[in-house]
């Protein structure tokens, strides 16, 4: 059974106040801060199947989450979503992927002013198997404390997830390890490889140069990696909203195309291509 998306991540480290105000002046509806059990903060933009987190640090304490800390600042995580973590974990590892022992954590969430525990289960692919970034499996226990019908609504009328542009020199690797990774069949198209998902998101593994062509001065840095995420595509029906927000923040980088519109945010390392 191929594994659907759960949510994408961007890692900003310590810099979470400015990445979330970038993100609610672009027509995002974030979810209140969240403090994990493990040690790291969030801010989730939720939709109708799948989620945009953005994950960080908190200042003023030794308790800090070690993978988070690890990763570069930027897009960082793809995350399946799984109905039993541990069940997931001996599929993933009998298709010949390295997995991590899976864990558990819990963050606190007040809805309507009742303080609630949301609770997880994660396992993830080990560090070697990805050079791009965290590859894991989530297991929510309290799925109704994370989709909350009034924070899937977005000012930028933001419907969801579409694809991640994932960027790799070693192609020959990498195409059959994500291949594995979502439990779905690669296919070429051109000068790419797709990995499909259900509910239409596709991972679409290109070369550096490929990239390039594509979003050109747009094109994040890769740190001196040969793999990364290049960027991530949401569904946005609205682009004219979209681009009117975008144009009110500074520091971005924008660019108008056919259908699309490109935003990158420089100081997360992180590209947002919104599709009409």
């Amino acid at each position: 059974m191929t594994f659907p998306l759960d949510h994408v991540v961007i890692n900003t480290l310590f810099d979470m106040d400015r990445a979330a105000a970038v993100m609610s002046q672009l027509g995002f509806t974030l979810t209140p801060r969240g403090y994990h059990s493990l040690g790291s903060i969030n801010h989730l933009m939720m939709f109708e199947h799948d989620y945009l987190e953005l994950i960080g640090l908190p200042s003023g304490t030794d308790k800090l989450r070690k993978d988070v800390l690890e990763s570069p600042r930027g897009l960082n995580g793809l995350v399946f979503k799984v109905g039993d973590a541990d069940a997931s974990r001996q599929t993933l590892r009998d298709s010949g992927l390295t997995m991590l022992e899976p864990q558990s954590f819990s963050r606190p969430v007040t809805i309507d002013g009742i303080e609630h525990l949301a609770r997880f289960r994660t396992v993830r692919a080990a560090p070697e198997m990805f050079e791009a970034g965290r590859v894991y499996y989530c297991q929510h226990y309290t799925p109704e404390l994370v989709w909350h019908r009034p924070w899937m609504s977005h000012p930028n009328a933001v419907r969801g997830l579409r694809e991640i542009v994932i960027v790799t020199a070693n192609a020959e690797v990498e195409v059959p390890r994500y291949s594995k990774a979502a439990q779905s069949s690669p296919e070429r198209q051109g000068d790419d490889w797709v990995v499909a998902l259900p509910g239409g998101f596709r991972l679409t593994l290109m070369s550096p140069a490929r990239y390039r062509a594509r979003y050109g001065e747009l094109a994040v840095e890769s740190d001196d990696r040969s793999g990364f995420f290049g960027a991530i595509v949401l569904d946005a029906p609205d682009l004219p909203r979209v681009g009117g927000l975008a144009s009110t923040v500074p520091d971005l980088r924008i660019e108008a195309g056919q259908g699309s519109l490109r935003v990158l945010v420089p100081f997360l390392n992180s590209l947002l291509e919104f599709r009409g």
